[in-house]
């Protein structure tokens, strides 16, 4: 089974309630499952490990289903970017800045494993204005999840400075490809 970290789906209703307020998140809430439900409404560890299928899969399926006219891409995207922005707030904004953006995307294989488990994701090139992110092990890797990452590395990238920064997914685990990989490409 494949887990996402607290801290990840701690920003879901954040996001939620600051997006399309308290009737949104109370009409989200009222349509993911009891399980999700019970963690969304509580106290949430950011440390803790949550099942991902159940936490953020079916959850981000109920946003695009009432926020998105089911479009999963545009409501993962959105999310990804906009868990990116949660994750690199304030001070964590302007360390991302101090280093070379290669060293924030040579990192990326770091951060995004930190974040789900059991994962292996590593950068094979990293160049001055493009990069390659590859997913070669990631159990019930779904579009969904696909479409959250290239959202929030698009929007780190962008944080840390990148100009016209695209994302392409080349290949996917989905698609019964052996890995996934992302381009990333920056002015």
């Amino acid at each position: 089974m494949t887990e996402v970290k607290g801290v990840i789906i701690q920003s879901t209703p954040k996001i939620i309630l600051d997006k399309f307020g308290q009737y949104g998140l109370k009409r989200w809430l009222e349509l993911i499952s009891p399980g999700a439900r019970r963690v969304f409404t509580s106290e949430i560890n950011p440390e803790a490990w949550f099942p991902l299928k159940e936490m953020l899969i079916e959850p981000m399926a109920n946003i695009a289903q009432l926020f998105y006219d089911w479009d999963i891409k545009k409501a993962a995207w959105d999310f990804g970017r906009m868990s990116a922005d949660i994750r690199f707030h304030g001070v964590l904004k302007l360390l991302v800045k101090i280093p070379k953006t290669s060293a924030l995307i040579e990192k990326a294989g770091e951060y995004l494993s930190a974040y789900y488990r059991p994962t292996t994701i590593f950068v094979p090139v990293s160049d001055t204005k493009y990069c390659l992110v590859r997913i070669t092990q990631f159990p019930e890797m779904d579009k969904t999840t696909e479409f959250r990452i290239c959202g929030w590395m698009e929007r780190a990238l962008e944080i840390s400075g990148c100009k016209n920064v695209r994302v392409e997914i080349t290949k996917s685990l989905t698609n019964f490809q052996p890995v996934s990989e992302y381009e990333l490409r920056w002015d």
